[in-house]
Order: structure tokens, then sequence, then C-alpha cells
């Protein structure tokens, strides 16, 4: 004869997530300030970075995939409080979550409306974004107390701004003697 079987589903629940103490491990620095200049109103930063972050312990049962991004933040007369995004990547596993990048350039410029940036006191925070399996999305974030201040002068002359027209064309390629680029 068989045997009755009990199957008992518990559902798991969502908040139960929130009892997970992450513990990560974050510095990031200024390894060079590679480019400063002024494109037609705009001031115009491309930066570099020295990352360690250690955010495995930011992984959980729960976690799909992280968020990470690296912003820059400053303050103008005009405006109190900037933060611009420079850099961004997406770890989809623990395994990928510990970030060595000695000398990582920023993905996007950081540009200021006007000329907000010369002389400027720049603090960098990571931040990361939590994508979990299930419930609510949660973030953490870590703002380095060793600022870096922005040239006061510009090394290059300033730049026109190209009148944007909907069409880009590549530069000519220079040909050599036998005709081959």
């Amino acid at each position: 004869p068989s045997q009755p079987s009990l199957t008992v589903h518990l559902p798991i629940h969502p908040g139960a997530d929130f009892f997970h103490k992450a513990d990560p491990v974050v510095s990031v620095k200024i390894a060079k300030v590679e480019r400063f200049l002024r494109v037609g109103r705009n001031d115009e930063a491309h930066l570099a970075f020295e990352i360690d972050a250690d955010l495995t312990s930011v992984f959980s049962w729960n976690t799909k995939q992280l968020f990470v991004w690296l912003a820059a933040e400053y303050a103008t007369p005009k405006y109190v409080e900037s933060s611009v995004s420079v850099w961004d990547r997406i770890v989809e596993s623990k395994e990928e979550a510990h970030l060595v990048l000695p000398f990582v350039r920023n993905k996007y410029k950081l540009v200021d409306n006007g000329a907000g940036l010369r002389g400027n006191v720049v603090n960098l925070t990571m931040g990361w974004q939590i994508m979990p399996r299930v419930g609510v999305m949660m973030k953490g974030n870590t703002t380095f107390p060793h600022a870096f201040t922005l040239p006061e002068e510009y090394p290059e002359p300033p730049q026109q701004q190209a009148r944007r027209t909907g069409v880009y064309t590549q530069p000519p390629r220079h040909r050599g003697t036998d005709g081959r680029p």
C-alpha cells in the first residue's frame, strides 16, 4: 500500500531580505584629470579613476544583479547641488562583484552647464542599486572624503561647439603613396 505524503509549500516573503546585512568595502580615488576644457559655454572634464570595490557582501539569495555607478558631485553659486553620473557597470554575480580597476576612464563626460567646474571641489560617490529576484529594489552608496579640485584655468584653448546638423561625418582618412590608409 502507498504511504500518504504531506507536501508543505512555504511562501518566501520578499521582505525577508531586509534582514540581510551587507558590509561593502569601497575605495575610489581620482587617478588623473586627463582633459579639462571649455566647449561652447560649458566646462568639460575627462577623468580617470582608481576603483577597488568589494561588493560581494551586497549579494544575497534574492539578488539578481547590481547596477553600480560613480557620480561626481559639486556645488556652484547657481546650483547648490549638482550630481553627474560619470561611470557605471552591471554586476551579474557575486563572483564578479569585486571590482579592481586601477585606471578606468569616465564613461560619461563630466559637463557643467556653464563655467562651474573651474577651481571647484568635486566629491565622488559610488552607489549601487540592488535588483532583486522578487520584492523591492534597494540601494546603497558611499561618498569619499578625499575630494579633488579641478584646475583654475583651462590647460587647452576653448573649443567652439560644432553646429548640430543631424548629419555626422567622419574626418577624411589620409592615404599613403600606395593609396592605402
